[in-house]
């Protein structure tokens, strides 16, 4: 306690709640640090003077690895298959290394308290961290839904969960997409059931699919509701819906919640997970793309990699302008991390603001620097913005909308309209998986030694 009769960790503005989160936070903070101070003195007891040059070797054939990693994708012929070989044997190299000298207790042993330092550090941010997130209201079942359904997604999901069937027996009137070669655009047909009197809006499909039907409900202002039978369903899972079982989704049209999300806007269509230029929009053009991605990845990299093909790209956000990226990403809310090996989902998806992810990797120092250091290398660049504003060198760019290959003028500019979408979810359901914070151990300090900052304190981090 100080002077005044409060305890030092008495945040102003801040309930008892969270007064204990923070102390919680406390504890797992200095366990985190305890365990870091570990792994220090068994590096450096189990190691010896010639012991760390072993050590040093492993993270140097490590980096070496990364190395290989980026000689395979960025070049062809001898270069991508030594690249090959240095990517399978660099990482056998360091166990044979610390096998033979016998320091792989000490390896060992260090990677558990490493670990062990890592989870009580993301438990200590994650104690700290309220869980706001996106708060839904109750609502009537709606009396005239209509579900549109693409009996191709998913691997034919809508078939095999007998989803059609299920929504009608339902009370909902189900537009079939995919029953012949001829396209359908759902847009239309959403337009054409709200003017006909529905009241609710659904898809059963992929992303793509479940982007356009949304931006005509955000525009007529009717309730959307999504039913996870797409492939990858980054959507649902980010709305919390069990993508093991679509049926489930169907719950929403007798008992539901409706939630306020926002809706991204990329030259006047509509997307609700992310825009991708570069590198990767650029290969999911290939008519061989869906039926050989590796493959078609691979002959195509080494030219986008190294400038001899694709757009270069000038990128201008709120505050921040990104350079030439070889890649990349706008998402409608910023995902959990940045790492693009990891990432995964988003934690909120009411901010009101664009997620902006861009890498440049242009050398094989810098690709080790990627894998050893991940979002926190100098070759990305992650920032938040209410706008995006892309050009390029020439007229028009491949550009991947929620998974869908498109060409798009110059300039390409992204927005987001803050809680446009009004989408309707079971009240019953999982919930979003838990996206751990990235370590911030300078925060993780602070905590341990009882100076919380009272901004971490106030974020609304999970859904």
């Amino acid at each position: 306690m100080n002077g005044t009769g409060r305890s030092k960790w008495a945040l102003p503005h801040v309930g008892p709640a969270q007064q204990d989160a923070v102390a919680r936070a406390r504890g797992w903070a200095r366990l985190a640090l305890a365990l870091v101070a570990a792994c220090v003195a068994v590096v450096m007891a189990g190691t010896g003077s010639g012991g760390w040059l072993v050590l040093l070797s492993g993270f140097a054939l490590l980096a070496l690895a990364a190395a290989g990693v980026w000689w395979m994708l960025a070049h062809r012929g001898g270069p991508r298959l030594l690249g090959g070989l240095l990517a399978v044997t660099a990482p056998v190299g360091v166990l044979v290394l610390y096998a033979t000298s016998g320091l792989w207790p000490v390896a060992v042993g260090a990677l558990a308290l490493w670990a062990g330092a890592l989870a009580s550090a993301r438990a200590a941010l994650r104690s700290v961290r309220r869980p706001k997130g996106t708060h839904g209201r109750r609502t009537p079942p709606p009396r005239r839904p209509v579900l549109i359904m693409n009996v191709r997604s998913g691997g034919g999901k809508v078939v095999k969960h007998d989803l059609a069937a299920r929504a009608e027996s339902l009370g909902a009137r189900v537009i079939l997409l995919g029953v012949d070669d001829g396209y359908v655009d759902p847009a239309a047909e959403a337009r054409r059931a709200v003017a006909e009197g529905a009241d609710l809006l659904g898809v059963a499909g992929g992303d793509g699919t479940q982007a356009l039907v949304a931006g005509v409900a955000a525009e007529l202002d009717v309730p959307f509701l999504v039913v996870a039978a797409g492939t990858r369903n980054h959507f649902a899972m980010d709305l919390g819906l069990d993508r093991t079982d679509p049926v489930r989704s169907l719950d929403a049209l007798t008992s539901g919640v409706e939630l306020r999300v926002d809706l991204g806007d990329v030259s006047g269509r509509p997307f609700v997970n992310t825009v991708s230029f570069g590198a990767y929009a650029e290969i999911v053009q290939s008519p061989d793309y869906r039926d050989a991605k590796a493959a078609t990845a691979l002959d195509h990299l080494p030219d986008l990699l190294q400038g001899a093909s694709g757009p270069v790209l000038a990128v201008r956000t709120d505050d921040t302008a990104v350079h030439a990226p070889q890649a990349l990403l706008v998402s409608n809310n910023a995902y959990a991390r940045a790492d693009p090996l990891g990432g995964g989902r988003r934690p909120r998806l009411d901010s009101g603001l664009l997620g902006v992810i861009g890498v440049r990797v242009e050398s094989a120092a810098q690709a080790a620097e990627l894998a050893l250091l991940g979002e926190r290398a100098g070759s990305i660049t992650s920032v938040t913005s209410k706008r995006v504003v892309v050009e390029a060198d020439r007229e028009r760019i491949a550009v991947a909308v929620d998974g869908e290959a498109l060409e798009l003028d110059i300039p390409v500019v992204c927005t987001v309209r803050p809680a446009a979408l009004r989408v309707r979810v079971p009240r019953h359901r999982p919930g979003a998986a838990y996206a751990p914070p990235t370590v911030d151990w300078r925060r993780v300090a602070r905590l341990a030694l009882g100076h919380p900052d009272p901004r971490t304190i106030k974020e609304a981090y999970d859904v």
